[in-house]
């Protein structure tokens, strides 16, 4: 993995500094809170309904085992033992007190780690997939980029008073594990004709309160251009994003009022412009950064180890585990291996205490090479694993509550913190997803079930990826009661598509017989091993709401209008 040069340490050391100093005159009364809200926000610091917010920067969610450790030191000494891994691969801490967080940048800067730009209107977090770099199906690793971009467009000073928020994925494998298209800029990286690194430029994506997947802007961008053109596309954003309305400032907006065809031919015009500036990338400065994801020495291991074999005959209960959460690898003998934070209602998801972080360091250590992945899926990943070392590992995460075998089902529930912690949220995610993992906790039914995608958000900011679920669960307020919209038929990758609204909204307690009835009609029509999202898009919504609202129903027939809701939502859309 990369690791920080001087000018990376000099960086985030001043803006330790930077901050403190920023602390000590808000706490003084030098600054207001309006002065100081941009400051903080610019450095990840949030104020939530019960205490200030702390969301720390995982670039790529990348991390070494001494870094996850620091982690595991701010959940204890600052927070109250966990952190909340995120959908963006960050982590948040939701119990930080303001006049320490200057120490806590410290202790992250000490470790090379930052919460630069976790928030704001600015270049957030680049994002790739978990997998990236040891993917079966990878056809170029795109962490040397996501690194380039990440320096790039940290404390660039054109670009960190944007209209709105703006979010970076980018991905090269056959399965798009990174959401690519529902990001303001999504980019997929391949090979040309002659074996080129090109990439694919996908622009105006987004979820929130107006759903829209990005747009193809350019084909066969040649590597070289990967910053000025994407410093065009954020130029021309800057230039005609809308500033006085901040629900339609993003750049999904600009690109749906333009046209793409329009927003490209000004993006092409300004790219003329700077295209051949310095920011065109040298074979140099990629081999430099490229240096830092140079592969682990792996060793030479037969593909069919016997000892692993002979544990997957010999233990059932391994074998399940083995199948749903190890991910092929590109190296023979090694897998990738998915430590699901879902195990049921005992923990909301994404949520790691210290004192599992820790563990997870350690076995990094073990049996990896100190390298540990936060998936957007809010799971995290050994990367790189003998496999005849799974059935130990295997072991020592049972006995630390990270080895559900669920990774990819039903109760692998992605959600936002919801208004147990936000002052954004209009709803309570937590309480939903736990219910309908305590309703659907047998394993057995999970895995007939087969792969199958729920998302839950607690507002219309959509933190928890609602729209491109296979279930989606969007939380409303109506006149101070708390309601939950259902969308079926979204997905993520290369058949990205945003759900559609099943009807009604129910209250919470009726969301978990809601969800039952849909997998019931899904059970009753499906075909020979297809999943759920393939027989809605294949039948159609219609059974779908036949089945949840059938006549004489116990479920209450409640308000109407909740598809208005979705397009005029009661809470607005902010910095989340």
């Amino acid at each position: 993995m990369y690791h920080y040069d001087s000018y990376d340490r000099a960086l985030v050391q001043a803006r330790v500094e930077q901050f403190r100093d920023q602390v000590s005159r808000r706490l003084s009364g030098a600054l207001s809170e309006e002065e100081f809200l941009p400051l903080r926000l610019q450095n990840g610091v949030y104020l939530q309904r019960h205490a200030y917010m702390l969301r720390v920067a995982i670039p790529y969610g990348t991390l070494a085992s001494d870094q996850l450790r620091t982690l595991a030191r701010i959940a204890d000494e600052y927070d109250r033992g966990y952190g909340h891994f995120t959908t963006r691969q960050n982590i948040q801490f939701n119990w930080v007190e303001l006049e320490q967080v200057p120490d806590i940048l410290q202790v992250l800067a000490n470790s090379d780690m930052h919460a630069i730009q976790t928030s704001g209107n600015c270049v957030r977090n680049i994002t790739t997939e978990a997998f990236a770099g040891v993917a079966g199906d990878e056809l170029i690793d795109p962490r040397p980029l996501a690194e380039i971009m990440r320096q790039w467009s940290t404390v660039n000073p054109e670009f960190l008073f944007l209209p709105r928020k703006f979010k970076i994925a980018i991905s090269s494998s056959d399965s798009d594990r990174a959401a690519v298209r529902s990001h303001d800029i999504g980019l997929y990286l391949y090979r040309g004709e002659s074996g080129e690194m090109l990439l694919k430029v996908m622009v105006g994506g987004g979820l929130g309160r107006t759903p829209i997947l990005n747009e193809t802007v350019r084909e066969g961008l040649p590597w070289q251009h990967l910053l000025t053109y994407v410093e065009a596309v954020l130029r021309v954003y800057n230039r005609y994003g809308r500033r006085d309305n901040k629900y339609k400032a993003r750049i999904k907006i600009l690109v749906k009022a333009l046209g793409v065809e329009t927003f490209a031919k000004e993006v092409e015009r300004e790219w003329e412009q700077i295209r051949d500036g310095v920011a065109e990338l040298t074979n140099e400065e990629y081999d430099r950064v490229a240096r830092g994801f140079a592969p682990p020495a792996y060793e030479r291991i037969d593909a069919l180890d016997p000892e692993y074999g002979a544990w997957l005959a010999r233990d059932a209960a391994f074998a399940v585990w083995a199948q749903n959460n190890t991910q092929a690898h590109k190296v023979p003998g090694y897998a990738s291996v998915v430590l699901s934070t879902k195990p049921g209602a005992a923990a909301p998801p994404g949520d790691v205490t210290g004192e599992q972080m820790r563990t997870v360091a350690d076995l990094a250590d073990k049996y990896g090479f100190g390298e540990i992945r936060v998936a957007h899926e809010q799971n995290l990943v050994l990367p790189d694993i003998r496999k005849r070392d799974l059935y130990l590992l295997w072991k020592a995460l049972q006995a630390n509550n990270l080895a559900t075998p669920n990774v990819g089902l039903l109760s692998d529930v992605i959600s936002c913190p919801g208004g147990d912690y936000c002052s954004l949220a209009s709803t309570r995610s937590l309480p939903v997803a736990r219910a309908i993992q305590q309703r659907f906790d047998d394993l057995d039914f999970l895995h007939d079930l087969g792969g199958l995608s729920l998302n839950i958000s607690g507002c219309v900011n959509a933190c928890g990826h609602h729209h491109i679920g296979n279930i989606g669960i969007l939380g409303v307020d109506k006149k101070g009661e708390e309601f939950f919209q259902i969308t079926i038929g979204g997905s993520q990758g290369k058949e990205s598509a945003i759900g559609k609204v099943l009807g009604r909204a129910f209250r919470a307690e009726e969301v978990p017989e809601a969800i039952d009835r849909l997998l019931s009609v899904y059970l009753n029509y499906r075909e020979l091993e297809e999943r759920f999202v393939d027989t809605v898009r294949r039948i159609g919504l219609e059974p779908f709401k036949e089945g949840v609202y059938r006549q004489n129903d116990n479920l209450n027939d409640g308000q109407k209008g909740d598809q208005q809701s979705q397009q005029n939502p009661v809470k607005a859309e902010v910095s989340a």
